[in-house]
C-alpha cells in the first residue's frame, strides 16, 4: 500500500455497528424503575438526550435539568446513584443483546470480513462502555471477536466524550496511521464532529434517532452499508484525497 492508500476502517458502535438505541432506552427505563425512581424517558426525550455523549453523562444532564436543586446536594452521593443506575442499565442491555434483541446493521459484517481479507486494520472508536461493546460483538462475531480489531477506544480509555476527537486521535496513534489513511463510520452529528476534528473522512449511516443531525461535513451519507463494499470505499477515499490536493498546494505557495 502507498502512504496515502486506505489502510484502516474505524467504527463507532451505538447506532453505527448496530441500531442499539431503542434497546438502550428500554434499559435506562428499566434501571429507573428498578431503583424506584419516577423517571421514564420517551423516545422523543431520548432523541434529545442523545445530544449528550455517554450514558452516565446523559443521566446527570437529565437529573440536573429536572431537579436543578441537586447541585446543592452531596456530589458524591449523586455520582454513586448515577453509577448504580448505569450498572443496572448495562446489565439489562447486555441481557437484551444476549437474547438476540440487537443485531448488527445490514452490510456491517460483510464489510468487516472484506476489509480483513484485504489486510486492512480495523478499530473501534466509541463513547460506550467496554461491557456494551463486548456483549454486542461477542454475540455477532463469536468469542474471539477482539482479534479482528487492532485497537479499541471506549468510555474507559477516552474520558473526553465526542464531539471531542480524543478517541479518534487515540486510535490513529494505536494503529500508527495518519488520518488520511483511514475512514470513519458514524451515525450522529457528535460522532461526525469527533472524526472530522481528527482529520478523518467519515461515512454516515444515520438511524431514525439521528436523521435530523447536520451531516454536511460527511464524505458520504448512506442508509446503511448493504451497497457499500471495499472497492467503493477506496474510490470515495481516493476522490477525497484528490479533492484535498489543490487546497494543500495552494496553502503551500
Amino acid at each position: 500500500m502507498t502512504a496515502s492508500a486506505l489502510q484502516a476502517l474505524i467504527f463507532d458502535v451505538d447506532g453505527t455497528l448496530a441500531d442499539t438505541e431503542s434497546a438502550h432506552l428500554a434499559a435506562f427505563n428499566h434501571a429507573f424503575a428498578e431503583l424506584g425512581l419516577a423517571w421514564h424517558w420517551s423516545e422523543a426525550l431520548y432523541t434529545e438526550l442523545l445530544e449528550i455523549s455517554g450514558g452516565k453523562e446523559r443521566i446527570r444532564h437529565y437529573w440536573l435539568q429536572t431537579q436543578p436543586d441537586m447541585r446543592a446536594l452531596d456530589g458524591q452521593a449523586m455520582q454513586d446513584t448515577i453509577n448504580q443506575l448505569h450498572e443496572l442499565k448495562t446489565a439489562h442491555y447486555e441481557a437484551t443483546v444476549n437474547a438476540g434483541g440487537v443485531v448488527l446493521r445490514p452490510g456491517v459484517l460483510d464489510l468487516i470480513h472484506e476489509a480483513l481479507a484485504q489486510g486492512l486494520q480495523l478499530a473501534i472508536a466509541t463513547t460506550t462502555s467496554p461491557v456494551n461493546i463486548a456483549a454486542l460483538l461477542r454475540k455477532a462475531m463469536g468469542p474471539d471477536w477482539r482479534l479482528n480489531f487492532t485497537a479499541i477506544g471506549d468510555a474507559s480509555t477516552a474520558p473526553i466524550k465526542k464531539p471531542h476527537p480524543q478517541v479518534y486521535l487515540q486510535m490513529l496513534q494505536a494503529m500508527q496511521l495518519g488520518a488520511s489513511q483511514c475512514l470513519a463510520f458514524e451515525d450522529s452529528g457528535n460522532g461526525l464532529q469527533a472524526a472530522t476534528a481528527a482529520g478523518i473522512a467519515t461515512i454516515l449511516t444515520p438511524t431514525h434517532y439521528t436523521l435530523h443531525h447536520d451531516f454536511a461535513q460527511a464524505l458520504r451519507v448512506v442508509p446503511d452499508l448493504r451497497q457499500v463494499n471495499l472497492d467503493t470505499l477506496m474510490q470515495w477515499h481516493a476522490q477525497h484525497l484528490q479533492a484535498k490536493k489543490p487546497l494543500a498546494l495552494k496553502a503551500a505557495r
